[in-house]
């Protein structure tokens, strides 16, 4: 059985019902990543030690009749950003002095084992999860597997590019500015990105640290339910969080199975500010409209926004700055200069946008707060006509990875600059707002590169999201095989 082929509700229905062994399918997974990794560079360090450990107590749980979860002896990758699982290590994002034990689980590796899934390792990811790219100085470029030394988008590129390949059936993503969204669209996955406040997000000693913009833990998958399930088992209210929204569990699994007919869509090229591929257009506008078929309306819709797309991108640079300008001046006044002692370590555009932030006034936050109320004010007017916005996910399709551990986006398109870090993706609005969007596979360009189609939903409405989402799936399947089965290079 070729269990790469499999959901990871499948497998976790198998393994539920022992008809697969979770020690065989560590096992299993371990020769593919051991066998395909080395041309995509998804994994940065794996596991197996403790995943078959894992694997052979969950075999014996299942033995007594015990219940595990419907993700029983799923394997999943963690990313190696932030600290993911206590007493792994995690690199914040391929930065050697800044290797360090985890301290803790993350919310996502919380829920995946909960729901009886078992971890193999930790993937790669840029520096400071600061660019829609993945690449660092110490671990090197993550490809998209749909054409290895094309990169596979970020931040969490490594989780995207290993469930594309089917070393893993789930990864973690964590999204600030489209790190879920812009990986899943590179890589032909699923990625969902929740609205603020649905997944706990507990930051300490500043616990509004992960609210300029709103950060999020998700996953990226091959399916919409795999998806469902781990946001099922994420969700909940915490009080320590000060955006935690106190509601009922959802049960996603079943809201995803929501009609769309009826329901008003409105679609987007550009937002009225962005400069978009013709050949990336094309696709996306022709996969929004296939939800008419599902009996939705879809009809284009206009944005009034004031500013241009390089503004808005480099609003999204000084605002991620915020925190990390922050950590970098406390560490320095710990005696650890990280810029000073270890710069060959870092891309010099983190280095200059965190210098600008430390240079910056009261009254150039208060610009901040005013273009980020302004992107606010103008969705939400779509909003009062729409349920839900369609958009693509990025500009272009994956671009190519360089040789010096800088890859970025383009700086150029149609005639018109491009902020290279996050401005030549769609996604970045939602980390201001904090509303709910997630990337669904649109198609192939000629190259046979994946582009993403972006849906967005009203604020705290992720089941609309989820139910479009599995809607489009139904409509137009996107279970490529053409990474599962491609040539590995011996």
């Amino acid at each position: 059985m070729k269990l790469e082929l499999l959901s990871a509700a499948e497998l976790g229905r198998l393994i539920n019902r022992r008809e697969v062994s979770p020690i065989e399918t560590v096992r299993y997974f371990r020769e593919r990543i051991e066998k395909r990794n080395p041309s995509v560079n998804a994994f940065v360090y794996t596991k197996f030690e403790d995943a078959g450990r894992e694997a052979e107590a969950l075999e014996q749980r299942l033995a007594r009749g015990e219940e595990v979860g419907p993700l029983a002896g799923v394997p999943v990758a963690l990313k190696d950003f932030l600290p993911s699982r206590k007493g792994w290590t995690n690199s914040h994002g391929g930065v050697r002095s800044l290797i360090r034990e985890d301290p803790e689980d993350s919310v996502f590796y919380a829920a995946a084992a909960k729901a009886g899934a078992i971890a193999l390792g930790k993937t790669n990811a840029p520096a400071f999860a600061f660019r829609g790219t993945t690449d660092n100085r110490l671990y090197g470029p993550t490809s998209t597997p749909f054409k290895p030394g094309y990169n596979s988008g970020g931040s969490s590129g490594g989780s995207a590019a290993a469930v594309a390949d089917g070393m893993i059936l789930i990864g973690e993503g964590s999204d600030g500015g489209g790190s879920i969204r812009i990986p899943a669209s590179w890589c032909g996955c699923f990625g969902f990105k929740a609205s603020v406040g649905t997944i706990p997000s507990v930051s300490r000693p500043d616990g509004w640290a992960a609210s300029h913009p709103y950060c999020f833990n998700g996953a990226i998958t091959r399916t919409v339910e795999d998806s469902a399930i781990m946001l099922e088992y994420m969700q909940g209210y915490d009080s320590r969080d000060p955006h935690s929204a106190f509601r009922e569990k959802r049960k996603f699994t079943e809201l995803m199975k929501r009609p769309m007919r009826g329901r008003r869509i409105g679609y987007t090229d550009d937002f009225g500010v962005f400069t978009v591929d013709e050949e990336v257009k094309q696709i996306v506008r022709r996969a929004a409209f296939r939800f008419r078929e599902a009996g939705a309306s879809v009809e284009p819709v206009s944005f009034r926004f004031r500013h241009t797309q390089m503004e808005y991108a480099e609003l999204w640079c000084r605002s991620i700055c915020f925190d990390t300008a922050t950590d970098l001046e406390l560490w320095k006044r710990s005696g650890f200069d990280l810029v000073q002692d270890h710069r060959e370590e870092l891309p010099e555009e983190f280095i200059y946008w965190n210098n600008v932030m430390m240079r910056s006034t009261i009254l150039d936050l208060r610009a901040i707060n005013e273009m980020r109320t302004e992107i606010l004010d103008v969705q939400e007017n779509v909003f009062r006509d729409y349920d839900l916005i369609l958009s693509p996910v990025t500009i272009c399709p994956p671009v190519k990875n360089r040789e010096d551990g800088n890859t970025k986006g383009p700086s150029e398109l149609n005639g018109r600059p491009v902020e290279p870090l996050i401005g030549f993706c769609e996604t970045f609005f939602e980390n201001f707002t904090g509303n709910p969007a997630a990337s669904v596979p649109a198609g192939l360009t000629k190259d046979g590169l994946p582009v993403g189609l972006q849906i967005i939903g009203r604020k705290y409405m992720d089941e609309d999201v989820l139910a479009a989402a599995r809607t489009f799936e139904e409509i137009s399947p996107w279970t490529y095989e053409i990474p599962l089965n491609r040539e590995i290079p011996q």
